[in-house]
């Protein structure tokens, strides 16, 4: 016998599931589940109080997860972030998984609000880079990422920063060869001991 209580669970079971036009967490703010640590430095990613914390020597953390298999083309990206004072970090997209160093795959969307490199959040690393501060320490601010074929597009507090547009004859930088749209995961940066950045409410939409 299914009861009145029973029959509204289960009715409102498919809204939830497509909540958000089709956004799925991929952090559950628990633990790592879903998301694969490099062996550089490790400890610099941990899981506190809900939040995905980044501090320490430089390491990067790799989604992992079911979704997309976790190599995807065409995707949104949404996450609540909040940066410390002095704090550097970044997030990757169209990379893979590497041991140790500065992933050679995909390109870096920048997270910096005070640190001492000049390129500030939201810009494309060393690509579009973006010299204005868009977003302040110890508040959390959103952090919007979309590619759709050769677009990129960076958004912070719904506000558009920065935007390319791959050529079809792209060329990187010299030592940045990766740094072309391709397909791979997402990752999060430890980028030095003195940043600290806390992550929440990672949102990702995959539209391949």
């Amino acid at each position: 016998m299914i009861t009145k209580t029973l029959l509204l669970s289960i009715l409102a079971v498919p809204a939830l599931a497509c909540a958000d036009d089709g956004f799925v967490s991929i952090f559950n703010g628990k633990d790592l589940s879903g998301w694969k640590v490099n062996t550089e430095n490790p400890d610099s990613v941990s899981v506190k109080d809900g939040d995905l914390v980044i501090a320490g020597e430089r390491t990067h953390v790799f989604y992992d997860g079911e979704l997309g298999n976790h190599n995807f083309k065409n995707f949104e990206l949404k996450a609540k972030v909040m940066t410390k004072p002095g704090a550097n970090s970044g997030i990757y997209f169209h990379t893979e998984y590497q041991a140790e160093g500065w992933p050679s795959k995909g390109y870096e969307c920048q997270v910096n609000n005070t640190h001492s490199d000049p390129k500030k959040t939201g810009g494309l690393y060393a690509i579009k880079d973006n010299f204005d501060e868009v977003a302040k320490d110890n508040e959390w601010f959103d952090y919007y990422i979309k590619v759709e074929g050769k677009q990129i597009t960076i958004k912070i507090n719904g506000k558009t920063v920065s935007e390319f547009t791959e050529p079809e004859d792209w060329s990187p930088p010299k030592g940045m060869e990766g740094r072309k749209l391709s397909s791979g995961t997402l990752a999060i940066q430890a980028h030095d001991p003195k940043s600290v950045v806390h992550f929440k409410d990672i949102l990702l939409k995959v539209n391949d």
